[in-house]
């Protein structure tokens, strides 16, 4: 089966790693590397439930369909609500499988640009000093500089200076922008 399906996508121009065992997958699996895996739910080892298991416990986000002889009810149910994108019955149709396989990798390519967003946010509001930070929660909950001034002690002008220089290591220019760049990266009033 793995020499078929290896040929079969060989021939449409896919990057093909077979692996034999579950453990063999996860001893070589490189999450940086884009892609899905498709795999068998009867395996040895680890079943393919168990290896979607393994990846997820990894906090890897890899994209999986399933491939089985035979599949049920319960078994199928288990696999999507732990995010499989697709279960396929073997023998499976071809243009069943590439169409399951776009998916998911357009489903991966969409997860990577959302964690490079939100890296790119991080990476920004790491460069805030602490008394930035502190500033930057009282801006995002609405308050006006001169609240913020007498909260933490200071003169108007002070939170000025932060807040300006805040808007500026972030990259943005209103405090919409600064709102929803901080509700991308969890960070609430």
């Amino acid at each position: 089966m793995i020499k078929a399906l290896s040929r079969l996508l060989g021939v449409r121009r896919y990057t093909i790693a077979a692996f034999t065992s579950s453990q063999e997958f996860l001893a070589e699996h490189d999450a940086s590397i884009p892609g899905c895996a498709v795999i068998d739910v009867c395996m040895p080892g680890l079943d393919g439930l168990e290896l979607q298991q393994a990846l997820t416990a990894k906090a890897t986000s890899r994209p999986v369909i399933f491939l089985t002889g035979k599949g049920d009810i319960p078994t199928t149910v288990r696999a999507m609500k732990a995010g499989a994108v697709d279960f396929l019955t073997k023998p499976v149709r071809a243009q069943d499988l590439v169409a399951a396989i776009e998916r998911a990798r357009e489903a991966d390519s969409r997860a990577r640009q959302v964690q490079a967003e939100l890296n790119s946010v991080e990476s920004r509001i790491a460069t805030l000093t602490p008394r930035e930070r502190e500033v930057l929660t009282h801006v995002v909950a609405g308050k006006l500089n001169k609240q913020i001034a007498y909260q933490l002690g200071t003169v108007e002008k002070t939170i000025k200076f932060h807040r300006g220089s805040i808007m500026k290591k972030l990259g943005v220019r209103m405090v919409a922008d600064l709102v929803r760049l901080t509700e991308k990266a969890g960070i609430s009033a």
